[in-house]
């Protein structure tokens, strides 16, 4: 990914938030026979590794787990993003010179993938994956509310997925490279779009020149 280092993460503890948030990841993979992607929920265990370890399964039918990965695997995660028109900026009054762009935050992380289909493995990382996600709910779901016969059942129709992490990538681009007017124009045209992600891209948005 390309990061000028006006929009770099650097922070590791950052780049976690963002992929924990994100909840769906693209998982790609090289191979002989060209990439192949797969969107995937995936669990991250920030406590295997200097960089954490992602956790996910696949349909046993999807290919991706049957051909062999020529190096690393790419999980890309990405974050809260907008369409940022010139119309927003006071360089646009001033001068005109300006065109649009986007602001968004994505983290690439990068490893050696493993595929597994050991019934324990899979158990725990489905278990895992559903309890991440349904914690929230006022009446959470669990693994085992299923008949045992069942889940094994479904057990056997999927693959696991284990990509121990070697290097993160995070970029945060929200208009640092613009002036603090034009920064204030986006965060205005952001916040009263009435689109609700586009709020949230408004409270990215730094004030301060120091701001990242």
């Amino acid at each position: 990914m390309y990061i000028p280092p006006v929009f770099r993460v650097d922070d590791v503890a950052e780049m976690h938030r963002v992929m924990r948030e994100a909840r769906l990841a693209t998982l790609v993979t090289a191979t002989e026979e060209g990439m192949i992607g797969t969107p995937l929920p995936m669990l991250l265990d920030e406590s295997e590794g200097r960089y954490g370890t992602l956790y996910a399964h696949v349909a046993r039918a999807n290919p991706q787990w049957k051909i062999a990965a020529l190096g690393e695997g790419l999980a890309i995660f990405s974050g809260p993003d907008a369409y940022i028109t010139p119309s927003w900026y006071a360089t646009k009054r001033q001068t005109g010179k300006v065109v649009p762009t986007w602001d968004y935050v994505a983290v690439h992380a990068y490893g050696s993938v493993e595929f597994f289909d050991n019934t324990d493995r899979l158990l725990d990382v489905v278990t895992r994956l559903t309890d991440l996600h349904e914690r929230p709910l006022a009446m959470p779901w669990a693994v085992s509310d299923a008949p045992t016969e069942f889940v094994q059942s479904q057990l056997r129709g999927i693959v696991g997925v284990r990509m121990s992490i070697t290097r993160l990538d995070g970029k945060r681009k929200m208009s640092q490279n613009r002036s603090a007017e034009d920064r204030q124009g986006v965060i205005n045209g952001l916040a009263n779009s009435g689109d609700a992600l586009d709020a949230v891209v408004a409270d990215l948005v730094p004030t301060l020149n120091n701001d990242r």
